[in-house]
């Protein structure tokens, strides 16, 4: 059996500003470094042979808060990092998507064809991450991994593993900041999801209410 953790980095500038991040570089905020003192507890005594990070700064952070000082070793992984926004890369979002004819209906309604001008399309990184988690459960058969990933790229994963199917994007929730999901691959390589957007370790003043669970166009869905 081989189990991966997929955790979703905590409160990056982008999440408070509500930019859209993507593959855009931005640090994490005080309440992120909060979050990821409780993930750090969170992890503590949950044993790990490796750590994957996508390679930014508030997910290189969120993976040196998993491994809590451990002798772990923390290796970059391009193919977990989030989705090129292109053209909306770092932008706000609700005034840069309504200036795109389309743009937001997709985004809200249809988010399996959101393809963002010079960005990457959806389903492209739909098949990205689950290419990748594939071939990370292949290298490390028999052994406990965490991905230190995004919420775009978590929301694609586990809209495969739960639904098979990316027009069920829209309807997959989103995960919260630092909130972790355990997947299991057994002897030939079967996923099962054994919990999904899990953050019970973070006190409610904690999870914002700002976060990008809720739609550009009509606001929060929490």
């Amino acid at each position: 059996m081989t189990e991966i953790y997929i955790v979703r980095h905590c409160e990056a500038q982008g999440n408070l500003k509500r930019l859209f991040q993507g593959v855009s570089d931005f640090d994490i905020t005080e309440t992120g470094a909060k979050q990821l003192e409780y993930l750090k507890k969170r992890f503590e005594n949950i044993h790990l042979d490796k750590i994957y990070a996508s390679p930014l700064i508030r997910t290189r952070k969120t993976a040196l808060a998993v491994a809590g000082g451990r002798d772990i070793e923390i290796k970059d992984e391009p193919g977990i990092i989030e989705l090129n926004g292109g053209v909306v890369e770092g932008k706000p979002f609700k005034e840069t998507f309504n200036s795109i004819p389309g743009l937001a209906e997709t985004w809200d309604n249809h988010p399996e064809d959101f393809a963002p001008p010079q960005g990457e399309k959806m389903r492209d990184a739909y098949e990205r991450i689950w290419n990748t988690v594939k071939r990370i459960a292949v290298e490390n058969s028999g052994k406990t991994v965490a991905l230190a990933t995004h919420g775009g790229i978590t929301r694609c994963l586990m809209c495969r593993l739960l639904n098979g199917d990316i027009t069920k994007l829209a309807s997959t929730p989103w995960s919260e900041n630092t909130a972790v999901s355990l997947i299991r691959f057994d002897g030939d390589l079967k996923p099962s999801v054994v919990f999904y957007n899990d953050a019970s370790h973070l006190p409610k003043d904690l999870i914002p209410q700002r976060s990008r669970l809720s739609s550009f166009m009509g606001g929060e869905k929490k």
